[in-house]
């Protein structure tokens, strides 16, 4: 069994997501997750497993887009000997290793059409055939989906299953991005420190200014990103305390939100800042985050940016955004 899992973070949001963790365990309900690349969309699926009834079972992740297409569904369902050019034996494929336990499909998102069907039957009758075999095989696994990407739109452009979704979008659970938790940084900051301490046989320091920097970034990467920083500060120290010079010019200076301001002809704020339409432009871009984050149920959004389901939709109108607008 593999060492338990934890969850740092004393945010509301992601309290609000160990609870819902907790009672997730006491059934064997199907889960989607949802989430941004980096947010620990397999951690949470991990936790689940490890506090349900089949925790000493085994947990199979299989990432849908890691895999090539015409190789998935022979990780999935394995394959009988002579099946094909070099299937010189039987095997297994990853939902019978997951037998009594659990499968998690990431990216599900990325998985191809024909084996959509597929994965549809395993979550109705629970059986499937390997790829050149005849025998249904019963399997007693729980599915645990996740993606980054929004489903009702892939279903929309016809690159996801309707009826798939539903059947995955059972209990959804959705991972904030660590912008909209950034009380956790600290926290995390220190679980990190305290990981790769152990690993590196000293310890390193992150003074207030450093962590001002932390707290204003934007974190396109999420706990991961930040997670692989601290790493490459140890590697790139021997101890003491990290200075703001350790820290890279894209995170000092949050390159990824607006351009250093330097006086050039092809910087586009080098005559000023029109901040109307900077701040029609993120309020924006916060409404479509809000939006892809709840499936674009729009009481849902307006609850979690904190006005009145009527004001969203003013906003919406008043910004342009039509429902079937896609947000990257």
């Amino acid at each position: 069994m593999n060492d338990k899992v934890v969850i740092v973070g004393q945010s509301i949001q992601i309290q609000r997501v160990l609870t819902l963790i907790d009672k997730l365990s006491k059934t064997d309900s199907t889960v989607l997750i949802m989430g941004e690349s980096g947010t620990g969309k397999e951690l949470v699926a991990k936790m689940i497993h490890q506090k349900s009834q089949r925790g000493e079972k085994p947990f199979i992740p299989v990432n849908c887009a890691a895999i090539p297409s015409e190789l998935l569904e022979a990780e999935l369902f394995g394959y009988e000997k002579g099946a094909f050019t070099g299937a010189s034996t039987t095997r297994q494929g990853r939902f019978e290793l997951a037998n009594e336990g659990t499968i998690f499909l990431d990216e599900i998102g990325d998985m191809p059409l024909h084996l959509q069907v597929k994965i549809l039957r395993v979550i109705q009758d629970r059986s499937f055939e390997r790829i050149g075999g005849t025998k249904s095989i019963q399997v007693d696994v729980r599915i645990i989906a996740a993606t980054n990407k929004n489903l009702e739109n892939e279903v929309k452009e016809g690159r996801f299953r309707e009826d798939l979704f539903w059947r995955l979008n059972v209990v959804p659970v959705v991972i904030p991005p660590l912008r909209e938790r950034k009380e956790d940084i600290p926290l995390l900051c220190d679980y990190f420190i305290d990981k790769f301490s152990k690993k590196f046989g000293y310890s390193l320091k992150i003074n207030s200014q450093v962590m001002e920097i932390f707290l204003n970034y934007h974190w396109p990467g999420n706990v991961r990103e930040l997670e692989n920083l601290i790493e490459r500060l140890y590697v790139l120290n021997d101890g003491g305390t990290v200075s703001v010079e350790d820290i890279p010019e894209r995170i000092r200076f949050g390159e990824n939100l607006l351009p250093k301001a330097v006086s050039d002809d092809l910087n586009p704020f080098s005559s000023g800042i029109d901040l109307n339409e900077v701040l029609r432009d993120y309020e924006k871009k916060l409404i479509l985050h809000a939006l892809n984050l709840n499936g674009w149920v729009k009481s849902r959004a307006a609850k979690y940016l904190n006005i009145n389901r009527t004001t969203l939709i003013e906003k919406m109108k008043r910004l342009g955004i039509k429902d079937n607008e896609n947000f990257d």
